[in-house]
């Protein structure tokens, strides 16, 4: 689906600069402004998620979070205690 919409540029320069980047690409300059739309709301969504980390991880850290070395060498003694007791013993 396809929407139309104005874009009023103020700055004349930043236009001349779009369509002679456009031609440059050969491509429509609308592809070129919707391009830089998508990026730049991509950027807000990954600045948003940081924040989310950020406060992710502070709150680790605050309840004693562990590295994952640590949890990841506790996990293989654990899977290699339980595989022995698993073995079925000779007599």
């Amino acid at each position: 689906m396809s929407k139309r919409m104005t874009v009023v540029f103020r700055d004349e320069d930043l236009y001349i600069h779009l369509k002679v980047e456009a031609v440059k690409r050969q491509k429509p300059a609308s592809d070129i402004v919707a391009e830089a739309v998508k990026e730049w709301l991509e950027t807000r969504e990954d600045a948003e998620l940081l924040s989310v980390i950020g406060a992710a991880r502070a709150e680790w850290e605050k309840e004693g979070g562990r590295p994952w070395a640590g949890v990841e060498k506790e996990l293989e003694d654990a899977v290699s205690r339980r595989e022995r007791k698993a073995k079925p013993r000779r007599v």
